[in-house]
């Protein structure tokens, strides 16, 4: 099938798998769309084992199949599936009711390497998420790694990524090498993001406060995640990126981390705080220049979150192969009490909406 077949077939919701109906757990017959699911291609992990620790990263394999990556700012176990043969991977969205990923990678990703390894290391995460899109072109859809601490590098890798089959958003850490996403060095991305409408999918990596977090295994994880994605949210609010670029979408991890619990206190901030006094709009103004994952693990909180931004600006999210992600992404959406048509939405609507498909 060609490309624009099977995004018209897509559209309608008429795709076709072996032995299944593409979006069978949408009562509009869509597919299901994973916008948080994570995957370490062959070529990325080669070239991080053979030239990563020359940039600190170091990259060993656990009894079990696994993954650790160390370093002196991350050390990250990744279970065997997030490198796994995409028929596996398959099968176990066939088993979680997903119809189509969007691969991206998670921590270390990019950003901690020298602008030379860093662009490499982009161009085999593209090569390889691009490859697998290829291969089961129904079931996969990518978001470009750049390395973002050279802006020119990153700028060059991103034409030439959206000219891969399978590209449809662009993935950032929440902060790099001690640096904000609003960064100016930033703006020329966000602008051609904003240009082709690609949304910008955002991941914690080296997440704040790790002196602190260090003393209790996964607290940087269980803490540090949604906290990081709050600050990052934070500069992107009040560091003008979302007033420079008013069509740029950003999709919040982890339903948002703890933007959606303290966006009333920032409100208060814009009117109380000197230091804010030129910002002239409230920061929840903004919360819906977001799309955040239905990653909570609390159901209430989850409504809840539904009920500040709308079921419009929602997304299935998985955090596939992570044992911090959700099991059964599907049915945490089918369970809420809301109308067939929102959870159609969140099942994959607004993905698709966003994503251009």
């Amino acid at each position: 099938m060609r490309r624009r077949e099977f995004v018209a077939a897509l559209s309608a919701g008429h795709v076709i798998f072996p032995g299944r109906v593409f979006g069978s757990r949408r009562k509009d017959g869509g597919p299901v769309i994973d916008l948080h699911a994570h995957y370490f291609p062959d070529p990325w992990l080669k070239l991080v084992e053979a030239e990563g620790a020359r940039d600190g990263m170091r990259l060993t394999h656990t009894d079990g199949g696994g993954l650790l990556f160390t370093s002196d700012k991350i050390s990250l176990a990744s279970p065997p599936e997030i490198a796994a043969s995409l028929e596996s991977r398959t099968k176990a969205m066939d088993l979680k009711g997903v119809d189509i990923q969007v691969l991206s990678l998670t921590s270390p990703m990019v950003s901690w390497a020298s602008p030379d390894l860093g662009a490499r290391l982009s161009q085999a995460f593209n090569d390889g998420a691009s490859a697998a899109c290829t291969a089961y072109s129904k079931r996969f859809l990518f978001a470009a790694a750049l390395p973002i601490q050279a802006p020119d590098l990153a700028l060059k890798e991103l034409a030439r990524a959206s000219q891969l089959p399978g590209m449809r958003a662009v993935y950032f850490p929440t902060s790099f090498g001690g640096k904000e996403l609003d960064e100016k060095s930033l703006w020329p991305i966000y602008a051609q993001c904003e240009e082709h409408g690609w949304p910008v999918l955002l991941h914690p990596s080296e997440t704040i406060g790790r002196e602190r977090t260090a003393p209790y295994w996964g607290l940087d994880n269980l803490a540090g995640n949604p906290y990081d994605t709050g600050i990052a949210t934070a500069h992107l609010i009040f560091g003008g990126v979302l007033d420079a670029f008013p069509k740029l979408t950003v999709m919040l991890p982890h339903a948002g981390g703890t933007v959606p619990a303290v966006i009333g206190r920032w409100d208060r901030g814009v009117e109380a705080r000197p230091e804010l006094k030129d910002f002239k709009k409230p920061a929840s103004s903004y919360l819906r220049r977001f799309l955040f994952d239905t990653i909570a693990h609390n159901d209430q909180i989850l409504l809840n979150l539904i009920h500040m931004v709308g079921a419009d600006r929602v997304v299935l999210g998985d955090d596939y192969p992570f044992n911090m992600g959700l099991d059964r992404p599907v049915d945490v959406v089918e369970r809420l009490k809301l109308s067939a048509k929102e959870k159609d939405a969140i099942l994959g609507g607004n993905a698709a909406g966003a994503l251009r498909l």
